[in-house]
């Protein structure tokens, strides 16, 4: 059995350019989607977010629109009430991530928010990079990568192979025009080398030990990918 950490966004708006607050959180599907898989699996879950708050999930990721129907955001919803350790996060300044065998960081445009700029986020980040343990990555949180990029010498993630919510989804999405900046945009900045796949569709990318996903449909594959690791 291993310990995986699950590193939350702790934000509950993404600041816009015109400097309004988008209501926003973490992404269900992307919490639910991995969460089932590993603990289905035997291993368990730990969270963490920044300051330890408790996280706030993004309503719009509850909609049965984006859930298959009302029977799906119904089960979405019980899904995450019966992860309580949601309700219980471990503050991200006092992690040690060579307690865990695997690290896993769900999207939502949270990241956006506050994993872009945290340093105790880029301390574990940099860490599982080192320690050769899966580190999973999917949607928006690679945007928590972009706050290694100050390291000596440069991000430790430039020239790794990755993925994520890419500009044409945002466009798609509506929100793009409204955006200080785009993910994909600032993740070619950093040196790292972004492999787009079809627009929500389930595309992952695997280099070395990090896993990325880009998009909600991504995350539970990206799980089963990161599994293999596991066992």
């Amino acid at each position: 059995m291993s310990n995986i950490l699950f590193v939350v966004t702790g934000a509950d708006h993404w600041t816009l350019a015109d400097g309004t607050a988008h209501p926003t959180g973490f992404w269900a599907e992307e919490v639910v989607a991995p969460y089932e898989a590993f603990t289905g699996a035997g291993h368990e879950v730990v969270v963490a977010t920044p300051g330890g708050v408790v996280p706030n999930v993004d309503r719009a990721s509850l909609a049965p629109e984006v859930n298959g129907g009302p029977e799906g955001a119904d089960r979405v919803v019980r899904a995450l009430a019966s992860f309580t350790q949601l309700q219980q996060p471990l503050k991200l300044e006092e992690v040690d991530p060579a307690d865990y065998d695997a690290v896993f960081y769900p999207g939502g445009h949270g990241p956006m928010e506050d994993l872009a700029v945290s340093a105790a986020s880029a301390r574990v980040l940099t860490a599982a990079l080192a320690s050769g343990k899966a580190l999973g990555v999917v949607c928006h949180a690679p945007a928590a990568l972009l706050a290694t990029g100050n390291a000596v010498g440069g991000s430790p993630f430039a020239g790794y192979r990755l993925t994520g919510f890419t500009n044409a989804e945002e466009s798609q999405a509506g929100l793009a025009d409204k955006a200080k900046w785009l993910l994909q945009d600032r993740l070619v900045e950093l040196g790292a080398d972004f492999r787009e796949g079809e627009p929500w569709s389930p595309h992952v990318v695997v280099d070395r030990n990090l896993y990325t996903g880009q998009n909600p449909a991504s995350a539970g594959p990206l799980a089963e990918e990161m599994l293999k690791a596991l066992y």
